[in-house]
């Protein structure tokens, strides 16, 4: 069976954009809008709006496009059950993570997996950590490193791979807004001090509530996908940031910035690989997951 049209209809339907999808699926963006359009003619509906400046799923696009992905996740559980060669796994597995855990822990964690499976093709996808368990969630990705929550969301399952602390921190050079005292912090003096912050995530909501416990709303100067650019952003002298200490560890621009001894402490960040528990029906997704050992 050509399962093409189904994963190209899903690229786009991720991106949103005919050149990014056809890059995706190595097709010209001609095939690719060939494709979209006897998929269309096929089910006798529209499944995208397009037009000059914007492609969005329709109605009935986004009906189709629950069925794409569960139909290509049966039909590759399926075709591993009945292969001759059960025992040499292939196809693709796509994992979402922050840049800095790309080269902080994919080495090591899929080194050893290459190895034991040749035939598995792996797409990585890095972007902000704040988005990962929602793309899991969604089905646009069958696993994610990302921050374990406070309450991890029904259906996701969780493996630890370590724990770094959250750190506020500061530019090298000293700025009149910086606290004189970080470990005495009071809401006199944190009240004009510029915050560059995530938009979303598990930081987020930890400085949020560090802020609310000293009785003073944070003046944010930026808020930030991603906490690479935070630290870009305070080595530039804009503000002060709050930042996973793994993240300023592996900075290019870790000694434009210093840590701050803030009192009281942030919490830990417990940063591990999250799986939707139906998905590791699928031989592939178990496989690695069982290669993980959890920390």
């Amino acid at each position: 069976m050509d399962m093409r049209p189904l994963k190209q209809f899903l690229a786009l339907a991720d991106t949103l954009h005919f050149g990014r999808a056809s890059e995706l699926c190595h097709v010209s963006p001609s095939t690719l809008s060939r494709t979209i359009r006897q998929l269309e003619e096929s089910l006798d509906a529209p499944l995208f709006v397009r037009d000059n400046r914007h492609v969005s799923l329709t109605r009935q696009g986004l009906a189709f496009q629950s069925y794409a992905r569960e139909a290509l996740a049966q039909w590759e559980m399926l075709r591993h059950t009945l292969s001759s060669q059960a025992d040499e796994l292939a196809g693709e597995i796509s994992i979402y993570c922050s840049v800095t855990a790309s080269y902080s822990f994919l080495y090591d964690l899929l080194s050893d997996f290459r190895l034991h499976h040749p035939r598995i093709e792996l797409k990585l996808h890095t972007g902000d950590p704040a988005e990962a368990m929602n793309r899991v969630l969604a089905g646009e990705e069958d696993m994610a490193i990302t921050p374990r929550p406070r309450s991890a969301p029904g259906g996701l399952v969780f493996k630890s791979l370590t724990r770094s602390p959250l750190v506020f921190i500061a530019p090298v050079e000293q700025a009149p807004w910086i606290p004189a005292t970080p470990t005495s912090p009071s809401a006199e003096q944190w009240r004009d001090v510029p915050m560059i912050l995530s938009e979303a995530g598990l930081s987020r909501e930890y400085a949020d509530t560090w802020f609310r416990a000293l009785g003073v709303a944070p003046t944010i100067y930026a808020q930030v996908a991603g906490h690479e650019a935070i630290v870009s952003m305070v080595g530039l002298g804009f503000g002060i940031g709050v930042v996973p200490k793994i993240v300023l560890d592996n900075s290019p621009l870790a000694e434009r910035v210093r840590v701050l001894p803030v009192k009281p402490e942030l919490p830990h960040y417990d940063v591990g690989l999250c799986v939707l528990n139906r998905q590791l029906k699928s031989p592939l997704i178990q496989a690695l997951w069982d290669e993980v050992e959890e920390r």
